[in-house]
């Protein structure tokens, strides 16, 4: 489930750090709304951008739980498909491709020209994979299935280990 712009912030948000095959993951929610899914090792100033400079509280939250679950069983291959409510903090253009990841199939792949052209925006593949690389819901807004046209993955903020990693896992799942 997407949530829209415009909806109130949260009073708070809980963050917790959760162990996963491709490195440790900090997940950022608020009691119902996933915010973030940031890769353990980035910078401070991304975290502060992505959870939209709110004070976090290293404890759990329903949203948190939930996502932590459902990452699990993804991780595990029994899950496809997440079904969180999310809230990601970005502009019109990045909701706007952020939620165009959501409709990637599991286990395929698009190069960012074809995002772009989906999105009707065939000449803005620079700023369409620019979006990508500020998603900040990773993993589960599936940033991790855009690939460079020539066939290499591309860029990911989680690092290309954690790409290739990520795409093999669907693959073989699939």
């Amino acid at each position: 489930m997407w949530q829209t712009q415009g909806v109130s912030p949260p009073l708070q948000l809980f963050a917790s750090l959760m162990q996963s095959p491709v490195g440790d993951l900090v997940i950022v929610a608020s009691d119902q709304t996933l915010r973030a899914v940031l890769w353990g090792d980035e910078d401070e100033e991304w975290r502060r951008v992505a959870i939209d400079r709110l004070a976090v509280t290293w404890e759990s939250s329903p949203a948190v739980e939930q996502t932590v679950v459902q990452l699990t069983e993804y991780f595990n291959g029994e899950r496809q498909n997440f079904d969180l409510p999310l809230e990601p903090i970005g502009t019109e253009f990045q909701s706007m491709v952020w939620n165009s990841l959501t409709q990637i199939t599991y286990g395929s792949t698009l190069s960012y020209s074809e995002q772009a052209l989906a999105l009707g925006r065939e000449s803005a593949v620079r700023a369409v994979a620019s979006a990508n690389g500020r998603n900040p819901i990773s993993i589960v807004v599936p940033c991790h299935r855009v690939v460079s046209a020539s066939g290499g993955l591309g860029g990911f903020a989680g690092g290309l280990d954690a790409k290739r990693w990520l795409l093999n896992h669907e693959q073989d799942a699939h």
